[in-house]
């Protein structure tokens, strides 16, 4: 299953507490159904994305190479900057369909009109990678405006707004379609309330806004307390937000959340709030989860094109989310290690990038884990 990111003991400062970034779905090994593995080595499918992409997951496999890791990469250089690679983009998925396990960075959406759909939503509804999940926690070392921040943000990943269903009625006049299932509210929250029981998680927190969308959100909200009131007896409680309250009770006091579960747009906007918190998108790890396949990426989704060739992007996220991608693959040794350099690299606070507010290249930064490894 995908279990944890990081040891129980990775370092004695954070020995006491849970680990930074727990993810114990309950979701099958890789070994439990059929993978690309060849000779002990496994096939992943690798994305780099847009804007700092290459350069992230660069460092991934500078690390992996240093490590030893059998992970052989079938890359796709996929950009969503334009169109023109979609023939690309399909052998991607092809890729991913075949392997059912991929690292990628973000693909850039274009705002304009002529531009077309979010190659990362169809990837996420063409695979059913339904489950978004996104770690915030405060790291050993690296003090934020708030103290022992730690809760898991759960994000339905395939329906509501990002369907794209939307049309010009008339000049002027747009309608854009929610589209919202009970199957998959219902999908989501036992996925929410499977990982509070597996991670030691003690309570699950629905964000909505059914109080103006009583329909759509309100059938979210009903589901999600008909589902919690099965997990009664495990001792997990539970409770709903408005997303606009829940938005500012995020800031204002953010300890007193554990487990989110929410609708797609919500859950797109809460994760960099969340990121925020914690120190922003380059330390934020996640994947996406689904019956079939497991793509992991930045918990944070930004492509940072500001950054791109500068070298002076934090490779952290993509390096955490990929030793959650070793862990799905049995290789727990390998992640343990990995991520425990990583951590003990920013506890130090001796090479930092610039948005941990140090200057560290994001060669040294790489470069420093590796040291650590030796």
């Amino acid at each position: 299953m995908l279990r944890s990111a990081l040891p129980s003991i990775v370092r004695p400062t954070i020995a006491a507490q849970r680990t930074a970034t727990s993810l114990s779905t309950g979701y099958p090994q890789v070994t439990q159904r059929p993978t690309t593995k060849y000779g002990g080595v496994y096939t992943v499918t690798l994305i780099p994305g847009d804007g700092i992409g290459a350069e992230i997951t660069d460092s991934v496999k500078e690390i992996f190479e240093h490590v030893n890791a059998p992970i052989e990469w079938e890359q796709y250089n996929v950009s969503g900057m334009s169109s023109a690679g979609e023939g690309l983009f399909r052998e991607a998925m092809d890729s991913l369909k075949r392997n059912r396990v991929g690292l990628k960075g973000i693909l850039f959406t274009p705002i304009s009109q002529s531009g077309h759909i979010s190659w990362n939503v169809a990837m996420r509804q063409q695979l059913d990678i339904y489950a978004s999940v996104v770690i915030c926690k405060s790291l050993p070392g690296f003090p934020t405006r708030h103290n022992d921040v730690d809760f898991a943000i759960i994000r339905e990943n395939t329906e509501g707004e990002y369907s794209g269903l939307e049309h010009q009625s008339y000049p002027g006049v747009v309608e854009s379609l929610k589209v919202s299932t009970r199957t998959k509210a219902e999908r989501i929250a036992r996925f929410a309330f499977d990982f509070a029981l597996k991670n030691n998680r003690k309570k699950v927190t629905c964000v909505h806004k059914a109080n103006i969308m009583k329909l759509g959100d309100g059938l979210f909200l009903n589901t999600f307390r008909r589902v919690a009131e099965e997990y009664k007896a495990s001792g997990i409680a539970f409770n709903d937000m408005i997303v606009d309250n829940a938005s500012m009770q995020l800031v204002a006091k953010p300890q007193q959340f554990d487990v989110m579960v929410m609708p797609n747009l919500y859950g797109a906007i809460v994760s960099n709030i969340g990121a925020a918190l914690v120190g922003g998108p380059g330390i934020v790890p996640g994947c996406n989860i689904g019956t079939d396949y497991a793509l992991f990426e930045p918990g944070c989704r930004h492509v940072a094109q500001d950054l791109m060739g500068t070298n002076r992007a934090n490779p952290a996220a993509m390096i955490l989310s990929a030793t959650m991608l070793l862990r799905h693959l049995g290789l727990d040794p390998i992640a343990n290690n990995i991520a425990s350099a990583t951590f003990d690299v920013i506890n130090s606070g001796k090479v930092r990038t610039a948005d941990m507010g140090g200057s560290a290249t994001t060669s040294e930064f790489t470069s420093a884990i590796i040291q650590k490894l030796n």
